[in-house]
């Protein structure tokens, strides 16, 4: 991955993306250069407009660590039953497969 970042620290810098600029990125932040992994990276990244695929890459939502908030006042916060529900729907999908199953070898 940090083969990946380097890259992308170059790109960002202005730098054309090639093995030696790469290995230089790399040596520079202490890590041990693998030239078969530079090489193979560089390669895939020939023809490919990086600006384009930052652009298009999916990000995970932020929004997961939201249910650390606390509870309102006089109930449990809905997230929280939104949870509950939502375990209840597993184990009650859970069961009925398994009576299904028990049909096989009824």
């Amino acid at each position: 991955m940090e083969y990946v970042y380097g890259a992308l620290l170059l790109h960002s810098a202005g730098q054309k993306v090639d093995e030696a600029s790469l290995k230089k990125v790399m040596q520079a932040s202490g890590a041990k250069v693998d030239d078969a992994k530079v090489k193979a990276l560089v390669a895939s990244l020939e023809g490919v407009d990086i600006e384009e695929a930052v652009s298009k890459s999916v990000v995970a939502p932020v929004a997961a660590a939201a249910p650390a908030a606390a509870p309102a006042a006089g109930g449990a916060a809905p997230a929280e039953a939104k949870a509950e529900e939502s375990k209840e729907e597993q184990e009650k999908a859970a069961e009925e497969a398994a009576e299904g199953l028990g049909a096989l070898f009824g």
